[in-house]
């Protein structure tokens, strides 16, 4: 007589090698740093591009009191707003252990980039100048490391997310020294344009770290694009507006929405670990519950 075998004796077939965690993580890494090494040729090998003479002409020039040019400074509060709230709920998840180290990292890296993003933008458009553009994108760099490496280890790995912001904190104000030597903004327009080009790709995935946090990315590229839109059209949008309000001063407000997604990710995160840990302990404390009360009715029936 034939027995099928129990489930415990079955045998687990292994998973085809494309599809095994580690081969999937190893071959998106060797395609991640094909195109990290194609975007940096084209940021040393490709044409100078200079930054336009205009550059910080910005439409909205008025002054309150003393503050020069009010509206494009004052407009920089929501980074630090939104940095504020992020450190608050990353603080949450930490302490419930919602969220790995290293997405820890980078996420605080995001949110500490943006207070600094604040500051350095701020004094910027107190004189707009080149001087003040460097320290204003230099602060950019710490904001966007965090980010793309967030998206980069729940789409790759956790090694290629530390690897891809290292290589943008190192390579950022690289790209920024050399634009106040010769004028080449081009590196710089990589950096940025490059970088939201992989978060793109990154969103377009399946995650390879299911675990990690679950950002919807394609809410933050919206917010970026839309944010580009408005610093395009700074003097069309003062003038629609009526001179109320600028296109940069309202680029300013949209890109620090660009935390909202990422701040979600983390109380979600945050909400799914309470609620696993409760389910565990009523979980674990039904059998002593229900031991107590075999106990308590087995008492009954000797009284």
């Amino acid at each position: 007589m034939q027995t099928t075998p129990s489930t415990l004796h079955r045998r687990v077939e292994p998973l085809p090698w494309h599809a095994r965690p580690a081969a999937l993580a190893w071959r998106r890494e060797c395609v991640l740093a094909l195109v990290f090494l194609l975007l940096l040729a084209a940021a040393l090998l490709g044409p100078s591009v200079a930054q336009p003479a205009h550059y910080h002409d910005f439409a909205d020039q008025r002054s309150w009191g003393w503050l020069p040019h009010a509206m494009d400074v004052i407009s920089n509060l929501p980074f630090a707003f939104w940095g504020m709230v992020g450190i608050w709920a990353l603080l949450r998840a930490v302490r419930e252990q919602a969220v790995s180290a290293a997405a820890a990292a980078m996420a605080g890296l995001f949110f500490g980039g943006l207070w600094v993003t604040a500051a350095v933008s701020a004094a910027y458009h107190l004189q707009p100048g080149d001087a003040g553009l460097a320290w204003d994108r230099g602060g950019m760099v710490l904001a966007f490391a965090g980010l793309l490496g967030l998206s980069a280890m729940r789409a790759v790995s956790t090694r290629a997310g530390m690897a891809l912001a290292t290589a943008v904190l190192v390579l950022g104000p690289l790209s920024v020294y050399a634009w106040s030597l010769g004028g080449n903004v081009l590196p710089w327009a990589v950096l940025q344009g490059g970088g939201m080009v992989l978060i793109l790709g990154f969103a377009c995935l399946r995650p390879a770290q299911a675990w990690e946090l679950p950002v919807r990315w394609g809410l933050v590229i919206a917010i970026y694009a839309l944010a580009k839109l408005l610093e395009l059209g700074d003097h069309a949008v003062y003038e629609w507006t009526g001179q109320l309000v600028s296109g940069h001063s309202l680029k300013h407000m949209v890109a620090a929405c660009a935390a909202w997604p990422v701040v979600s990710a983390l109380l979600a995160a945050r909400e799914t670990k309470a609620e696993s840990h409760a389910l565990f302990k009523n979980r674990a404390g039904q059998p002593l519950r229900s031991a107590a009360r075999r106990t308590t009715t087995e008492t009954r029936s000797q009284e």
